[in-house]
């Protein structure tokens, strides 16, 4: 187990220069399965994101910005660790391509997280949402640097009323505050309004010290749920349908109302964007908006591929961010950036260290985001569980096969619906990109760390 003081005089040695005033809040808004076209402002007509789209209007959309897996838990791997989710061993669950209730295996508790980064440096740090990195003791968030939690330990179709629960054998789920079950099969048509309303209650409470805000929102992932003040303008028909489900989720009814799904989600960035306002941090915060995959209900865009897949629509997530006075306004952001690079940016900002004992793959995209210079990745790698799929360096896009065999080799910059395969004419370039991957693969082998597991675990339960 860690130890405060491996963690804090092993791995970060703070940057005495900054006092808590200069230090900067950082909050992350993580959906779940909103593909790159569910926003208004990249494109989607389906849905309406005012507040989403304001944000982007003050910031910036990063257009090339990516999360390390098509999946939930490997993707939450990747943005807590700054790593590969390969490079973790939490790039699947245990026997499944995800954890499930129960799972004995977790993210290892030896693992600096975000979190645990930003607490060094004298953060206040709150989690409200989905976790997916393990639902035992050991695992939780409280147990990875957060100081207060609230939420769901994982996707909440894990649970009875699962279509496929005769081959799962789900348990209740259970909703926990810190490691305390407090409800088990939670209402989650609340699950949006309440996980808000516990993010605006940690600004006000931290609003002297700098914090750290992490909202990863289960919505919309399926089965879809909302609040009813947004089943308003549902039709009567859609509302009839939900009202006869019974002991059984109705999750192609369910799929109908995926735009006031959304509708919600923008509210709660509105809320939190207005409570930074209220307690007068807004100047001093940096918000970011992305999701976890792509899309299982919504629409990837322009990107081919959605939720599950190494085209780009299962993991080019559409990213907005914002500082005011920081980050310059108004700005389409074309360079390629990852979700494991916001770990050593943070740090940067924070005036914490990352740890040097092990290979981080983020990098620290400050100067990207505010000084136009070019991405600092030579090359980014797509898995999908423990394969290696694809790699992309600059605009170009190779798919591999399993023994790495090119496959397909795509120029991003003309065709990012990745529609017309020119690897017949572009030889060099493969060849170019398979040692990238060569490079990387031996990386991997020599730098790769366990995930954790315990004996007999057990579902939660109240």
């Amino acid at each position: 187990m860690k130890t405060p003081a491996l963690i804090y005089s092993l791995f970060f040695a703070l940057t005495l220069s900054l006092t808590a005033a200069d230090k900067p809040n950082f909050v992350i808004i993580f959906t779940d399965d909103q593909g790159y076209g569910d926003l208004s402002c990249f494109g989607g007509t389906h849905v309406s994101t005012p507040r989403i789209d304001q944000m982007a209007k003050e910031g910036q959309r990063l257009t090339s910005f990516y999360v390390a897996a098509p999946v939930c838990t490997p993707s939450r791997a990747a943005l807590m660790t700054g790593s590969y989710p390969k490079r973790v061993n939490m790039a699947t669950g245990s026997n499944f391509g995800v954890l499930l209730a129960g799972d004995s295996k977790g993210l290892n508790p030896e693992e600096i997280t975000i979190a645990e980064v930003l607490k060094s440096a004298g953060y206040k740090t709150g989690m409200f949402g989905k976790w997916h990195l393990g639902d035992q003791l050991e695992f939780l968030p409280t147990r990875q640097g957060f100081d207060e939690y609230y939420g769901i330990p994982f996707s909440h179709d894990i649970h009875p009323f699962h279509p496929n629960q005769k081959k799962h054998k789900f348990p209740p789920l259970a909703l926990l505050d810190q490691e305390t079950v407090i409800e088990m099969d939670p209402d989650a048509d609340y699950l949006t309004k309440n996980l808000t309303e516990r993010a605006v209650a940690f600004i006000e409470k931290n609003k002297d010290d700098p914090f750290f805000l992490y909202v990863p929102h289960p919505i919309p992932h399926k089965p879809l749920h909302v609040s009813p003040p947004f089943m308003e303008d549902v039709p009567q028909e859609i509302k009839d349908k939900l009202k006869q489900e019974g002991d059984k989720i109705d999750y192609n009814t369910r799929n109908k109302i995926f735009r006031q799904a959304i509708d919600e989600i923008d509210w709660s960035v509105g809320e939190i964007l207005d409570s930074l306002k209220k307690h007068k941090v807004d100047e001093n915060t940096l918000v970011i908006f992305l999701s976890d995959n792509g899309p299982a209900v919504g629409k990837a865009g322009p990107l081919k591929g959605r939720k599950g897949s190494t085209f780009e629509g299962g993991m080019r997530e559409p990213t907005v961010i914002r500082w005011p006075g920081k980050i310059p306004a108004g700005k389409e952001n074309t360079e390629l950036m990852t979700a494991m690079d916001l770990l050593p940016t943070f740090a940067k900002l924070a005036g914490a260290s990352i740890p040097s004992d092990r290979v981080i793959d983020g990098k620290d995209i400050w100067p990207v985001l505010v000084e136009e210079a070019r991405t600092p990745h030579q090359a980014f790698f797509y898995h999908r569980g423990n394969d290696l799929q694809a790699v992309r360096s600059g605009k170009w896009k190779l798919h591999v096969g399993k023994r790495q065999n090119p496959t397909a080799l795509f120029d991003l910059d003309k065709d990012i619906g990745e529609k017309t395969n020119v690897l017949a004419d572009n030889a060099g370039v493969a060849t170019r990109l398979l040692e990238h991957i060569t490079t990387f693969e031996a990386d991997l082998k020599a730098n790769s760390r366990p995930a954790a597991f315990v004996e007999n675990p057990k579902p939660l339960a109240k």
